[in-house]
Formats: C-alpha cells, structure tokens, sequence
C-alpha cells in the first residue's frame, strides 16, 4: 500500500486536504523573514521550541518530542513499537479501527508489520469492546483518532482510559488529537497516569503550518526516549522551528480562525439539511456529507473540480459508502462550495 497523493490543479480552492484555508499567521511570515543567512547556513537550535511548546501544552520538556510533522512522529512510534518485538518470526501487529487516517497502515507496513483493521459500525460509534478482542500477544501499537477522519466523531473519553487500562504494558496506544484545536477534547491532563499512551498533535491544521511541518508526540518519558532513536536530530528545518513558535503566540488568530470553521460547519450542515444530504456533525474542520442521493461520489469531486473546487472522494472509506469530504475553514469558501453543491443537486 502506497500513499495515493490527491490531484491537485493550480489555482483551485483547496478543500480536500483539511488545511487552514486562511493561511498562517502573519507573525509566522514575519518570524521566517527575520532569519539571517546565518541561521540558514547552521543547523537549528530546538532548544527555545521545545521549551514555548512545552509551555503551550501544558507538559514537560521530557513528555515531548518534536517532529517534521506529526507523520514522522506517528512512523517513529511505530518502528519504535515493533523494534520491541525482535527475536520471532512472527509479524508485530498494528490494531486500526476504520475509517482511519490512511498513513497509519503505509507507517505499519513500511516497519514491516501486519495491521488489524477494525470494520466501522453502521453509525460509526467507536469500536471499543471490536478492540480490545482483536488484542494478541503480536499487538505492538494501536492508531486512534480523536476527532476521526474522516467521520469527526469523538472517541468517548472513558472508552480510551478502558484501552489504555486494558492493553499489556508493552502496547502502545497512539491517540492522533490532530483536530484538538476545533474541539478540545483530549486525554492530555491525564497522560501521567497512562505511560502506555502517545498523544499526537500536529500544528498544521489550526495554525496553518502545514507547509513548514510542524508536528509533535506526549508521552512518558522513558516511552519517548525509545521514540527518539528513529527521529533525526535535526529533521526540523530553521524555517519551521522559527515559524511554529510565532504561530505558538499569535493566540489571537488561533481564536479567529476556530470561528471560522465553526460557522463553517454550521453552514454546511445547514445546506445538506435544505438538499436533504446525509452528513455527520463533525468535531474536526471538516464534514463528511453523502451525495448517493445527488450521484457517484467520484463524479461529484470531479464536477467541483472543473468549478474550481477540490473536495475529497472518501467513499471508498470503510463505512463511507457515497461519502464526500469537505474541509471546513473560511466562511467566504465555504459558501463558494455550498453554490456548487447547490448547483450540482438543481442539475438534471
């Protein structure tokens, strides 16, 4: 299995990657141009980054590790986790339920694991007691996402204590937050009390720092420690490291742009009301929306397309049958989608 990168076409609002559709804060803009040739030419410095992210997350210095992006973060922890299981010629196993963030079975498999896909329940409720069944003595890690993608549905809270509690001490249990920013639900204040679970935040979606990739994992520190040995010391460029903490202050457009999805979403749910679209209520900045009703998933996307949209095809998803994505940010965009969709419904 390979990463199938989705088309892109120049120019396009872009509302298939769960991006910031605002950009990055200007601060961000303003940090990069402040680097001299210098601070180019050296290798960074993380020491200031590790220190104000830290103090963002509320954590130790020890519970955190930087990464070029939350991917590398979340491949890291899987070589990690399997490195364990040296010595048998059995695979270690990777349990995912579905629908999931594609990257974890490409992370599996590149370090030479076997996964365990979870099938979805028909409303998507988390698969809790499917989980913990599908716990072997070859289970090394388990991928959870908190909000899904791409359902945005939250994983009860009490569900993820039952598998932290549950699982042997040598599993991992990674909790991807990568939409934290648009519902505050986490597990963070309780991480001291589970050294078996990594969280995983990413600073691209919120902060708009997809581009630089700025990621990052919580944890016990002993866990992080073995995390370590597969990052690169220097895998963050200068740029990135300058940039993340500047976007780290500017606390207000964080604010504003929360605003924006969420009116986003109520705009997007309001529509597949009036077109009598199936959607889920989503705690991400993004909606999922089938359009059986309208015509075939792919057709649409490539409909919106040709209008200058792109929207992502997730009907091949477990459980997603006839699904689209759309991402949620800016309300000027959102409604530039919505006229399309519109558009595509009134069509005979």
């Amino acid at each position: 299995m390979t990463y199938a990168r989705p088309a892109d076409r120049m120019g396009a609002l872009r509302l298939h990657l769960n991006e910031n559709t605002g950009g990055c804060s200007q601060a961000v803009i303003d940090a990069i141009r402040q680097l001299t040739a210098e601070d180019v030419a050296y290798y960074p410095d993380y020491a200031a980054l590790t220190r104000e992210c830290a103090e963002y997350l509320g954590v130790r210095e020890g519970q955190l590790v930087l990464t070029n992006g939350l991917d590398e973060g979340l491949l890291a922890a899987t070589v990690s986790a399997f490195r364990l299981f040296r010595g048998t010629s059995e695979l270690p196993e990777a349990i995912i339920p579905t629908p999931a963030f594609e990257m974890y079975s490409i992370f599996v498999k590149a370090a030479g694991g076997r996964t365990v896909s979870i099938p979805p329940k028909p409303a998507f409720e988390f698969q809790l007691q499917e989980v913990c069944d599908a716990l072997t003595p070859r289970t090394r890690i388990i991928f959870l996402t908190n909000p899904n993608n791409p359902t945005g549905q939250i994983i009860p809270r009490e569900a993820l204590r039952d598998i932290a509690r549950r699982v042997p001490a040598e599993v991992t249990v990674v909790i991807d937050e990568a939409y934290y920013d648009f519902c505050g639900e986490t597990l963070l204040p309780e991480i001291d009390a589970h050294p078996n679970v990594i969280i995983g935040r990413t600073f691209a979606k919120a902060h708009g720092l997809a581009g630089l990739r700025a990621g990052c994992l919580i944890g016990d520190p002993d866990r992080l420690n073995q995390i370590r040995e597969a990052v690169p010391p220097y895998s963050l460029s200068v740029f990135a490291a300058a940039g993340w903490r500047a976007a780290l202050r500017d606390r207000e457009y964080l604010g504003w742009y929360r605003t924006q999805v969420e009116e986003s979403k109520e705009l997007l749910y309001a529509a597949c009301e009036r077109l009598g679209l199936q959607y889920w209520r989503s705690a991400g900045n993004f909606v999922l929306i089938n359009v059986s009703r309208v015509g075939d998933p792919g057709e649409i996307v490539d409909a919106m397309a040709t209008r200058g949209i792109l929207v992502r095809d997730r009907s091949k998803d477990p459980g997603c049958g006839g699904c689209i994505r759309i991402t949620a940010g800016l309300v000027r965009h959102t409604e530039i989608v919505i006229e399309a969709l519109e558009g595509l419904c009134a069509a005979p």
